[in-house]
């Protein structure tokens, strides 16, 4: 390089430039005014090449999903003012289970839907639901359920029958169905069952989507209930999914005889169907096990509650099915285990429950840890499961609602708006439902449309 000291009509650098050991480009005169943006042109490039690889990695899907699990919540949720394809991706549901999974599932209480089997099982000549009282009361834990019950929305639904991931499975049995989003508000009508059952049960599940599907499937089961002294080991079921959109008919067969309880819900855990059976039996019912059968096991007998009077299910804390029955003296719960058959046939797939207590509650101890709370006046009755939760149950005492805490014995009274007054609480199911904290995306185009970067105007 010639040196631009000695040479004359040439521009001359500062000595700073040479000490830090930047290459230097020699200048006609005349032309150093862009001596400083030429020096750089190296650094500049490579920022220009980081920005493009940075732009082809977020273009990408799988990168970007990558990435977007890896952040708390409250980023990826601001994260949807990007452009319209993040909005898409992060409401899609299949990222908000991996995302789950990962982080956990973050809900809060909706409030608590009542079910009234004095009209679901109500014979032609039997009570009328008076024209004042709503079909779908709602106890309102929160200012989006008051609007919920304002809005006169309930009042399409029919009569609650259950919930799974946000989604409420409603209706007038035995024909008429509507699945129905609390976020969306969106309402889905089912077509009309192929087989009338005069005495049934049902299940409702979400499953995830298949592969480049964004909504979320659901399936519904209707199992018919032989109400006859004589039982009997087959029952009939009809399952309806959203991806066919159609009712599928089955019978199932169980190797002891016995019948499912009528206008009862099954819990769902992983797939697995446990409903209700008569005579202390629990059935357990498994679609994706290829053989249509179904497992009768008998319910634990406690020793504080023998002369239970409620029973609930519900999913533990370690994602196994729980049970807990509530009597006169307290409340016990128990988990259940499924332990593989030691045959050594290779095909006997076969497995044996087993019972295994987990908490028992005294309501006398609860009412030493809690004085003010009614409970030597009135006796409690278990209500439901928190999900996922092994630790505290809901319970009721007259008209108010209680989180208990099993362990510490403790009692969070839960605030409602409601006429409490209008509720038959001894003929009523009292469910509470959880509303999923994620965003939603209104649009229902796949996301390769759009482009990557183009945002909200």
């Amino acid at each position: 390089m010639v040196n631009a000291k000695s040479s004359p009509g040439w521009g001359s650098a500062s000595a700073s430039n040479w000490s830090s050991g930047t290459k230097m480009i020699n200048l006609p005169t005349g032309h150093t005014e862009n001596l400083h943006s030429l020096e750089c042109f190296p650094k500049l490039k490579g920022r220009k090449m980081m920005k493009d690889n940075i732009h082809s990695a977020l273009a990408s899907d799988d990168i970007l999903l990558e990435i977007l699990l890896r952040l708390p919540e409250k980023y990826v949720f601001k994260f949807i003012l990007v452009s319209k394809r993040w909005l898409y991706l992060i409401c899609n549901f299949s990222f908000r289970r991996c995302y789950e999974k990962q982080w956990g599932a973050h809900s809060r209480l909706f409030g608590f839907f009542v079910c009234n089997f004095l009209y679901i099982d109500r014979p032609q000549d039997g009570v009328r639901r008076p024209r004042y009282e709503p079909a779908l009361p709602l106890l309102s834990t929160c200012k989006e359920s008051d609007d919920l019950m304002s809005s006169g929305i309930l009042r399409k639904l029919g009569y609650f029958i259950d919930y799974s991931d946000g989604l409420l499975l409603c209706g007038r049995h035995p024909k008429h169905y509507y699945v129905w989003d609390s976020v969306t508000k969106y309402r889905r009508q089912l077509p009309q069952p192929q087989k009338h059952y005069k005495y049934l049960c049902t299940a409702f599940m979400t499953e995830d989507p298949s592969e480049g599907r964004g909504d979320i499937v659901y399936r519904v089961v209707r199992a018919n209930c032989e109400c006859r002294v004589d039982v009997i080991n087959t029952i009939s079921i009809e399952t309806f999914s959203s991806l066919t959109w159609t009712w599928k008919q089955s019978t199932l067969v169980c190797s002891s005889e016995f019948a499912l309880s009528p206008w009862t819900v099954g819990t769902v855990i992983k797939g697995v169907i446990h409903w209700f059976g008569t005579y202390r039996s629990l059935a357990i019912y498994d679609p994706g096990f290829g053989e249509r059968c179904i497992t009768s096991i008998k319910l634990p007998v406690g020793q504080l509650t023998h002369d239970y009077e409620d029973s609930i299910l519900g999913e533990s804390s370690d994602r196994l099915l729980q049970y807990g029955q509530s009597g006169k003296h307290g409340l016990e719960t128990w988990v259940l285990y499924k332990e593989q058959n030691n045959s050594l046939s290779p095909f006997d797939t076969r497995c044996e429950y087993r019972w295994k207590l987990r908490c028992k509650l005294s309501y006398k101890e609860l009412w030493k840890q809690n004085p003010n709370s009614g409970i030597r006046s009135k006796e409690p009755q278990i209500l439901s499961f928190i999900r996922r939760n092994s630790d505290s149950v809901f319970i009721r005492l007259g008209s108010n609602i209680y989180q208990c805490n099993i362990r510490s014995k403790t009692l969070e009274v839960i605030p409602y708006h409601c006429d409490a007054l209008s509720i038959p609480w001894d003929f009523c199911k009292v469910v509470p439902y959880f509303q999923r904290i994620w965003p939603h995306s209104p649009l229902q185009i796949p996301p390769d449309i759009f482009n990557p970067y183009a945002s909200f105007s």
